[in-house]
């Protein structure tokens, strides 16, 4: 049986929900070298110092991804009643990306559009989910349609804007807004990716729409560098946090730092603990005052405009 719907796949990176799958999980990360000793015992204590109290769940960006998946489904069903179907694909965990072109293939799915869960194109990340899509697809004969890029999506760029305006103003005058977003190996961006542009043109919208000079008000840094020997893309947001406290303050009034993760949309790891614990620990060390603004998770509007382009991708 032909499915006359279009088929949505909808990818992130994926976590361990509980202890025992987080060496799976970083054994797939490192493409199938099991971690030592050490390597997995930093990840797992960095785990527990986010997982909630009680229970056996560690981080909940499963649950926030799921939600994000519902979202869509909610919002193409309102604009496009019984026109698509999503399913979740994640890069790291179960259900992998195969599985889910897998399942849309068992269903008769004949084209898919692919969507990742990351504002941001690279080649060494969205390019990776796109491709998997693609490779496992053709075999099926399977239609695929790839979504590469939402960097500047309205939508995106207002809920942002929103709250960070908000934080702002409980924040000290003298406060600098840093944009983030995962840093990658150097030799990606020295190939020619598009990634810098990516987080750039998110930041500059969002600068604009609050009214903040680049440079003396805000600036880019990056965060959650691999642990390899090769250079990665800085600053990293550590070392900002270290200048901006040993920079002169001719106004002599308490600073700040403000974030902005903007190249992540659901909490997990990389800001409940590389932000809300690491980088505030920093900040608080030196005296700033410190706040990150909110991951987009499945906000309805965000995910109504991203149907939108799901819709107009078909």
């Amino acid at each position: 049986m032909i499915e006359q719907r279009t088929g949505v796949a909808l990818m992130a990176y994926g976590t361990p929900r509980t202890r025992d799958e987080i060496l799976p999980y970083y054994t797939d990360i490192r493409r199938g070298r099991a971690p030592t000793d050490e390597q997995l015992g930093n990840l797992i204590m960095r785990y527990e110092a986010i997982a909630p109290a009680g229970g056996d769940i560690l981080s909940p960006l499963a649950q926030r991804t799921e939600a994000q998946r519902d979202g869509l489904q909610t919002a193409l069903d309102a604009a496009a009643p019984g026109e698509f179907h999503v399913v979740l694909g994640l890069k790291h965990a179960a259900p992998m990306i195969e599985s889910a072109v897998d399942e849309l293939a068992e269903q008769g799915f004949q084209r898919i559009v692919a969507m990742v869960l990351a504002p941001h194109f690279s080649s060494f990340s969205i390019g990776q989910y796109l491709g998997r899509v693609s490779a496992r697809a053709e075999p099926h004969g399977i239609e695929v349609v790839g979504i590469e890029s939402w960097a500047t999506e309205p939508a995106y760029i207002d809920f942002i804007a929103r709250d960070l305006a908000a934080r702002l103003v409980t924040m000290p005058t003298d406060t600098k807004v840093l944009f983030t977003a995962h840093s990658l190996p150097q030799r990606i961006v020295d190939a020619g990716d598009r990634y810098p542009d990516e987080l750039r043109a998110t930041a500059q919208a969002v600068a604009e729409r609050v009214g903040l000079a680049e440079s003396s008000q805000w600036a880019i840094a990056w965060q959650s560098a691999g642990r390899t020997p090769e250079p990665w893309l800085g600053p990293d947001i550590l070392q900002v946090i270290d200048d901006l406290a040993t920079s002169e303050n001719d106004h002599g009034h308490q600073r700040g730092v403000l974030v902005s993760a903007c190249g992540f949309v659901a909490d997990h790891l990389e800001v409940l603990y590389d932000l809300d614990i690491e980088a505030a620990a920093r900040a608080g060390a030196h005296g700033l005052a410190f706040d990150r603004t909110a991951c987009v998770n499945d906000d309805p509007a965000v995910m109504a405009a991203l149907a939108q382009r799901v819709i107009a991708g078909r």
